[in-house]
């Protein structure tokens, strides 16, 4: 019997070790692939300088924070807020970060900075009128110290308003200005951030918490509904309902009611993320062409829907050896040329008016006869929310669990997303099941070789 338990220790120990170390590198892996893809070639010359819109002093100011190149800011939670409150042109709208260098988001987009925080607050000579505040992990290394110090002593001014989106929430917490306050934040992150900052109430079944002058908002689209509430709050309910139709976006009546009925909870949807990122091995390589006036949304939408799944890679090629400048005015690099780009699995092509803007660029990417077709992925369906297409695509690329995690991400509630593709991620399962009959082979040899020295022993002494 004790013979048995020891076999059976010695087994389940082996796969512990072997299983928990494939997902451990996974993991960070996938950090480095996502949340942490800093840009480590160097930056081109800028010969025409930075492209930075004009500030009209009459018009209150936004700011959209960015911190140290070494911590990139989640890409979703900077673009939405910077495009949307874009949009009203009502407000004077910039990035802005530690210093001028170029700044990575999540997935691997590189942005360069409008202004640095000195500069704006020269500028401006008094506080943001709004900073909006991205998830930005890291929160605990040294280079983020400055942008902890910026929005701490600009959280002094009773007339600016803080807006986090999604993960966001920690970085207000961290520097203090949700204490005692309601606040909410990405389903996944709550029971972290609760166990972190419990002086404040953190609210599960809402897409946006306003108290005082924090509005935070819930995961990812959620983000849309905080940013159209403050939009409505400030310009007017007009304003915000036309922005949503010029969006398309289909969650409008969660602008005017947060509230929702089914908390979303971790699941089996979730377990097929983390079985994604440590056993997923052969990653798509998926191209995304950059071109100047492209939409940000557009351009958020790609990075968000495939980057963080554990199955796509995300790569940035353009034609231009230079900043890009978005319909926005928000400046951003490539990281590939397109006559010296990597192989890619898929060339996708985003933005609604992709097919003319984007002409000179689809033109050079087709001269390559070993190129695979570009895929506009927007512009080739009819005008809707720029998160449904890829969304339907990466069910079709890698499966319909890997597409219902994506969603739920997302936190889309709405019903315009039809997915269809494999039941689930074969590719993972398989791995994991290679992984199971080594982890066997490998025990069972243990175990083989332990008997037959107990064996030879025994022989040994009986003869002697």
């Amino acid at each position: 019997m004790k013979k048995i338990v020891v076999r059976l220790v010695v087994y389940v120990l082996i796969f512990v070790i072997l299983v928990g170390g494939i997902e451990y590198y996974g993991f960070h892996r996938h950090q480095k692939d996502f949340y942490f893809n800093v840009r480590h070639k160097s930056v081109p010359t800028l010969q025409g300088g930075v492209s930075i819109p004009k500030y009209n002093p009459s018009k209150p100011t936004v700011a959209v924070v960015l911190a140290d190149t070494s911590i990139p800011t989640e890409d979703f939670d900077f673009l939405i807020p910077y495009e949307l409150l874009s949009m009203t042109d009502a407000y004077n709208v910039y990035a802005v970060a530690p210093d001028k260098n170029v700044k990575s988001l999540s997935g691997g987009l590189d942005v360069i900075p409008h202004y640095t925080y000195k500069e704006l607050d020269n500028l401006l000579d008094k506080s943001p009128d709004i900073i909006v505040i991205p998830y930005m992990p890291g929160i605990d290394k040294p280079k983020y110290q400055p942008t902890r110090e910026w929005i701490q002593h600009h959280s002094k001014s009773k007339n600016t308003i803080f807006l986090s989106i999604c993960g966001g929430s920690q970085n207000l917490a961290d520097a203090g200005l949700l204490k005692g306050k309601s606040a909410t934040s990405h389903w996944q992150f709550i029971p972290i951030l609760m166990k972190q900052y419990a002086n404040t109430n953190w609210n599960k079944d809402v897409r946006y918490v306003q108290e005082g002058n924090t509005l935070t908002s819930a995961g990812q689209s959620a983000g849309i509904d905080a940013v159209l509430h403050l939009i409505s709050q400030k310009l007017g309910e007009s304003v915000a309902f036309k922005i949503s139709k010029e969006i398309s976006y289909p969650s409008y009546h969660f602008v005017e009611n947060p509230k929702v009925n089914l908390p979303f909870n971790v699941d089996m949807k979730f377990a097929t993320y983390w079985l994604n990122i440590g056993f997923h091995w052969n990653k798509k390589q998926l191209g995304v062409l950059l071109y100047k006036d492209m939409d940000e949304l557009a351009l958020s939408s790609i990075f968000d829907s495939y980057g963080d799944t554990g199955t796509t890679q995300v790569l940035t090629v353009s034609r231009l050896n230079e900043p890009i400048i978005t319909k926005h005015h928000l400046n951003i690099l490539a990281r590939h040329h397109l006559s010296n780009a990597p192989p890619l699995d898929k060339m996708i092509i985003p933005g609604w008016g992709a097919k003319s803007l984007a002409a000179e660029e689809i033109k050079l990417w087709s001269k390559n006869s070993d190129s695979k077709e570009p895929f506009l992925i927007h512009s080739d369906s009819p005008k809707r929310y720029v998160f449904e297409a890829p969304l339907e695509d990466l069910a079709k690329q890698e499966d319909l669990l890997t597409a219902y995690h994506a969603v739920k991400r997302f936190e889309y509630r709405a019903d315009g997303i039809h997915l269809e593709g494999k039941r689930f991620p074969f590719e993972t399962y398989m791995n994991i099941l290679l992984i199971f009959i080594m982890t066997l082979l490998i025990t069972y040899s243990l175990d083989r070789i332990f008997i037959m020295k107990k064996s030879i022993l025994k022989l040994y002494k009986e003869v002697s």
